[in-house]
């Protein structure tokens, strides 16, 4: 659900900001700032060449080295504590005095020395990209002029928005780490049935996007529906799917995943920056043809 962190607090931070009386442009670069933060969190897929170099100069097991991984995944980059304090960090960094950077540089090294402690070595790089990821950020916002306080609070909702997306997906993100508490223990259930949730997980991102590309739309002077091409009724055809294809779980979608979004490609207007056809529009209609795509399998997939 990378790209629907993402999209989900551009909405929320453009549409806040908006709320606030703030310029549609400006909110929109807001958005923009706000969904960069909310990525932040999944750059612990590091962990995978790091892992892997770890593995081939300790010699470290397969178990031993997928059971790490499942630790430091939706681990210290997950946590509501560690996204507070980088928050905060990143937020005292866009002051630009020497006193207010050095204690954002504490605390991110205070983030990267409880990782290490609680999660060794590995945690600690992880973290330190973690760190290091939301730093950057932080600097290319200043370069848009995004005013401290504004930035803590545009860090805040993308860091801390993060981790809930998850709890549909895989294994419940460490909300608390590096404290030994349990908010969560198990995934959120959206169906009984593994196929049923894998469709209404699907259906959360796919709202998301929505929510996104309608802010953009409203703050840009667009009317949405107008930019829904006859095209998007292709995804109709989806429906087969159903009954071609194995049904998806979470643990075997990549089939389902993959092929859904192309029909978003088959849907889209043909050559969208030429003939008059703007881009928005290849993108709403494109969206649209997923959406009906996933409606009519989930419904032939009821029926069968």
């Amino acid at each position: 659900m990378f790209v629907g962190h993402a999209l989900l607090a551009f909405a929320i931070v453009a549409l806040g900001a908006r709320r606030l009386d703030v310029r549609p442009k400006r909110a929109l670069q807001y958005g923009f700032v706000g969904g960069l933060f909310a990525a932040v969190p999944d750059v612990d897929v590091v962990y995978a060449p790091v892992g892997l170099l770890m593995r081939s100069v300790e010699t470290v097991g397969p178990d031993v080295f997928w059971a790490t991984a499942n630790v430091i995944h939706r681990g210290p980059t997950h946590s509501l504590v560690m996204g507070a304090v980088l928050a905060v960090a990143v937020g005292l960094w866009a002051h630009g005095t020497r006193p207010t950077r050095a204690a954002s540089l504490s605390l991110l090294s205070l983030l990267v020395g409880a990782a290490g402690l609680v999660s060794g070595a590995v945690g600690a790089v992880v973290v330190l990209a973690f760190a290091l990821a939301g730093l950057g950020v932080a600097v290319f916002s200043r370069r848009l002029d995004v005013r401290p306080r504004t930035l803590f609070a545009v860090a805040s909702v993308g860091l801390l928005s993060h981790p809930f997306g998850d709890l549909f997906t895989g294994s419940p993100p460490a909300l608390l780490y590096p404290f030994d508490v349990v908010l969560v223990a198990e995934r959120i259930a959206l169906h009984p049935h593994a196929t049923g949730h894998l469709l209404a997980a699907f259906a959360v991102e796919l709202g998301a996007v929505w929510l996104a590309v309608w802010t953009y739309a409203r703050l840009t002077g667009y009317r949405l529906p107008a930019l829904v091409n006859p095209r998007a009724s292709l995804g109709v055809g989806y429906a087969a799917a159903a009954i071609m294809l194995p049904a998806p779980t979470l643990e075997q979608s990549a089939h389902f995943v993959f092929s859904v979004l192309a029909i978003g490609v088959v849907g889209a207007p043909v050559r969208p920056f030429s003939r008059g056809v703007d881009s928005l529009e290849a993108v709403v209609t494109g969206l649209a043809a997923v959406s009906v795509a996933v409606v009519a399998y989930a419904l032939a997939y009821g029926v069968l």
